[in-house]
């Protein structure tokens, strides 16, 4: 009865609209792409069966007790790891435009990266709260392990794939739940540190700096490293309030690059206008306001750090993605949370939500050891 009341709440109703969202634009792009010779159902129907498998792992993740994430946190942990470093392994990684993020599995390319952006939040939780490890550690002690040394680990693989926008979230991600455990001081010095190596990264590397040159000023070259800003700002004023509909979007139709994936807002901006980007952003506000709740009243210190770690990987992803395409922040190819074209992120995504789901109704009722559960006194 519990799990029938956990899924038609507000935590799973939100993402689903927004899911809806996305699979009602990727259908109108592959309507037009038909066009050219294409088959129009094969996207849509993909992007339903990702959600679909999404669902069944936010269920199956709903009936595992939130101590069996706790006792595994570490292995998860390393399993993540191992396949996010076989991306790196030639003949069994995936390069697409030059960056080596997938790997091949019957049916589609899956991203390590998103497995381990549900890995983190689990050990750094684990590790957080475990008194034994933490009590007597001091502060700058404990902001080497486990925080810096889970972001250095990442980083070391990420940033040969490259994959920096990932780098940056992981790193919020372990930032944001060491300040909720610990405060500000080291964490602060943290992001000085990390700004300073971002700015090198960009600098050493040649597409990196196209990119921020193209983020200062893509007019300057508006035929290449600035067309994708561009064309995301036009279609954003094509859409002025209301859009030009769906199905009549130009940008979309044939200047809009990555319009299923990366750039998908700007594409739901032309077709449904700043009335349509506005919904989408109310609908995040209104999740994230449930999912601090779940974070608020969680009743142990490992699934209150769990929650808060699990509801910054999916916002972030979206503030990082939203900023990128209305050029408030360079690029960095972050897929928008629950909308974006892609079975990886789309699955994992609502593995959080099932996580957050367990949590919220361990608040409510305290587990047996067997797993089973009743009523607090």
């Amino acid at each position: 009865m519990e799990v029938a009341v956990a899924l038609i709440s507000i935590e799973v109703v939100i993402p689903l609209i927004l899911s809806g969202c996305g699979l009602v634009m990727i259908s109108s792009l592959s309507l037009r792409n038909s066009m050219a010779g294409g088959n129009p159902y094969v996207a849509p129907l993909k992007q339903f069966q990702f959600i679909g498998v999404g669902l069944t792992i936010m269920v199956l993740m709903l009936r595992l007790p939130t101590s069996a994430l706790r006792r595994n946190s570490f292995k998860l942990f390393v399993f993540s790891l191992v396949l996010l470093a076989l991306t790196l392994v030639p003949g069994i990684g995936v390069s697409v435009n030059g960056a080596r993020r997938w790997l091949n599995l019957p049916g589609f390319r899956f991203q390590p990266v998103e497995l381990m952006l549900l890995a983190v939040p689990v050990l750094m939780a684990k590790r957080l709260t475990d008194d034994e490890v933490m009590l007597n550690r001091k502060d700058f002690h404990a902001f080497i392990t486990p925080t810096l040394m889970i972001i250095g680990l990442n980083a070391a693989i990420l940033l040969l794939q490259p994959n920096l926008g990932s780098t940056i979230i992981i790193a919020a991600i372990c930032f944001i739940m060491h300040i909720e455990r610990r405060g500000w001081k080291y964490p602060l010095l943290g992001i000085i540190a990390g700004a300073l190596a971002v700015a090198v990264l960009i600098r050493i590397a040649p597409y990196r700096m196209r990119r921020l040159t193209a983020f200062l000023d893509p007019w300057s070259d508006p035929s290449n490293a600035g067309f994708q800003i561009i064309q995301g700002l036009v279609a954003f004023a094509n859409g002025s309030v209301t859009g030009v509909g769906i199905g009549h979007g130009l940008q979309e139709e044939r200047y809009l690059p990555e319009a299923e994936t990366d750039y998908i807002f700007p594409a739901i901006g032309e077709e449904f206008g700043l009335v349509g980007t506005m919904f989408l952003m109310m609908l995040y506000a209104v999740w994230t306001w449930r999912a601090y709740y779940i974070y608020r009243d969680a009743k142990t210190p490992f699934t209150k750090c769990l929650a808060l770690g699990l509801a910054a990987s999916v916002i972030f992803p979206m503030f990082v993605n939203v900023a990128g395409v209305t050029k408030l922040m360079p690029l960095t190819g972050i897929p928008m949370p629950f909308i974006s074209a892609g079975g990886s992120a789309m699955i994992f995504m609502w593995a959080k939500v099932g996580v957050l789901l367990r949590i919220k109704m361990e608040s409510k009722f305290e587990a047996k050891p067997h797993g089973k559960v009743k009523k607090q006194a």
